[in-house]
């Protein structure tokens, strides 16, 4: 019993870690209402496919790929078609209009101000008066466009020369070497060491993260 129940757990775990990396990882990011029934769905089915004790691994197997499908055929079709995506996904709603509360849609997507103040203030916006224009998104999270005597002034704005930004290289992780970024960082393992020797540390063993940004110092947290 308890090896068929294992088993049918690993079997489960493994389809559904397929189907999710098939569907993409905007699944997870942007879900949608569509999204949130399908992922709940996909865990009735293995659920209960584990504890019926008539039910086989064939079963799960079967109902879970079926399920997979039907979800990828559909986002396919959303992408494809501007009807069938509003039709699965819902369209975006201006909640706040050039400054104005839209009430229409407030009471259509069921938000009160409360929730309105709060999805706000996760933005970093804590008066309406700031707002020109608010979309609430159909993931549920809100877009916010403040009016121009509310946002902060870009360093374009200033006139201030800036550099280019890029993405910095973690090099060591968890004490761990990570060879492939030092490559794509330009530098290697001889540099590392003489670079963690002025730190005053003698191997990255001792080092929990470590990044670097070519042209710049390293940046090192240790244990």
């Amino acid at each position: 019993m308890y090896g068929t129940i294992l088993i049918e757990i690993i079997g489960g775990y493994l389809i559904l870690f397929i189907i999710v990396r098939i569907q993409g990882k905007t699944q997870i990011s942007q879900i949608s209402p569509f999204d949130f029934v399908s992922a709940l769905v996909l865990g009735e089915l293995v659920g209960n496919a584990i504890y019926d004790k008539e039910t086989g691994f064939g079963v799960i197997v079967f109902a879970i790929v079926v399920w997979g499908i039907l979800t990828i055929v559909t986002e396919l079709l959303t992408q494809k078609s501007r009807f069938l995506r509003y039709l699965f996904e819902g369209k975006p709603s201006i909640i706040i209009d050039k400054g104005n509360l839209d009430w229409k849609q407030m009471k259509r997507n069921r938000l009160d101000v409360d929730q309105l103040q709060q999805l706000l203030r996760d933005k970093g916006v804590f008066s309406l008066q700031e707002v020109e224009y608010a979309i609430l998104e159909n993931n549920g999270g809100i877009s916010v466009l403040k009016k121009a005597a509310a946002d902060q002034p870009t360093l374009t704005d200033l006139k201030i020369k800036t550099e280019e930004r890029v993405i910095p290289y973690t090099i060591v992780s968890d004490g761990e070497v990570l060879s492939k970024n030092l490559q794509a960082a330009g530098v290697n393992e001889e540099w590392l060491y003489t670079a963690i020797r002025q730190k005053g540390i003698q191997t990255p063993s001792d080092i929990s993260y470590a990044e670097y940004v070519p042209g710049k110092e390293i940046f090192i947290q240790k244990y």
